[in-house]
C-alpha cells in the first residue's frame, strides 16, 4: 500500500490555495448598506485577535480575546469609528432595540 497524498492533484495553483487561505482566515472584506450608509465588514480571525479584549455594540457583552468575530466601520468613518461585533450580533443587527437592557451589577466601559 502507498502512502497517502497530503497535497492537492491538481487543478489548484499556488495562488488560489493563498486567496482561499486569505477568506478563510480573515483577509477579505466586503460592504453592506446598514441605515442608509456603507459600511465596511471584515472578519477577524480568532489568531489575530489573540490577547486584546472588545465590547460588541450589538449585545454589550466583551469579545474575549481569541474569539473569531468581525469589524465594522462606517466608509466616511475613520479608525476611531471601527467597532467589534460578533458575527451572530452583526447579522441580527436590525432585529435588535437601540437600548441594550443591562444588569445592575453590569460593567459600564
Amino acid at each position: 500500500m502507498s502512502p497517502r497524498r497530503n497535497r492537492p492533484r491538481g487543478g489548484e495553483s499556488r495562488n488560489d490555495s493563498a486567496s482561499e487561505s486569505a477568506d478563510r482566515y480573515g483577509g477579505g472584506g466586503r460592504t453592506e448598506e446598514w441605515q442608509g450608509e456603507e459600511w465596511s465588514v471584515r472578519p477577524v480571525s480568532g489568531a489575530s485577535a489573540a490577547g486584546k479584549r472588545y465590547r460588541c455594540p450589538g449585545c454589550d457583552q466583551e469579545i474575549p480575546s481569541g474569539v473569531p468575530h468581525l469589524v465594522a466601520w462606517s466608509e466616511y468613518g475613520g479608525v476611531d469609528d471601527r467597532r467589534h461585533w460578533h458575527k451572530a450580533c452583526w447579522n441580527a443587527k436590525d432585529r435588535r432595540t437601540t437600548k441594550v437592557q443591562r444588569s445592575r451589577n453590569a460593567p459600564r466601559y
